[in-house]
């Protein structure tokens, strides 16, 4: 069996839910869930900020990605703008997940609702040298749909 790393992260739960959990032991990303003391009501095409009651921090070198879940996004249309949605390593506020209805009809946001799916990622940080030239590719400056549609 493949070794896994894992690393530990402070997170602090200003919420009624259970900490974000691994459905499976395969799964990459974690629920995040809605901590509101009303639900919402989403309507088609709104959007909404809505809190989890959760605060981390991330060691440096990491970020959060806070992804759409996919079953919410096929059964009710909701899912997240600005996704993947950053959470910076130096970022100490609140965990909030950018919502949007694109279903045709009212969606409703319940407490403990399972809203997005939290991802844990190493981050490279690049030192850009400027430079007036850059090397060429067969591919070259072909790009938004330039290899066509299979």
């Amino acid at each position: 069996m493949p070794q896994v790393h894992q690393l530990t992260i402070n997170i602090i739960n200003r919420s009624s839910n259970p900490l974000p959990t691994y459905a499976t032991e395969g799964s990459s990303g974690m629920d995040l869930r809605a901590d509101i003391e009303e639900e919402i009501i989403l309507q088609p095409l709104e959007r909404r900020l809505v809190p989890t009651g959760l605060f981390i921090e991330l060691p440096l070198g990491y970020e959060a990605q806070v992804r759409p879940r996919s079953g919410l996004a096929i059964k009710q249309g909701i899912t997240c703008l600005n996704s993947p949605g950053t959470v910076d390593a130096d970022y100490r506020g609140e965990l909030k997940v950018v919502l949007v209805n694109f279903s045709s009809g009212p969606q409703t946001i319940k407490n403990g609702d399972r809203i997005a799916q939290m991802v844990i990622q190493r981050v490279e940080i690049a030192r850009l040298i400027q430079v007036d030239e850059i090397g060429s590719t067969v591919r070259g400056e072909g790009g938004f749909g330039h290899t066509g549609k299979q």
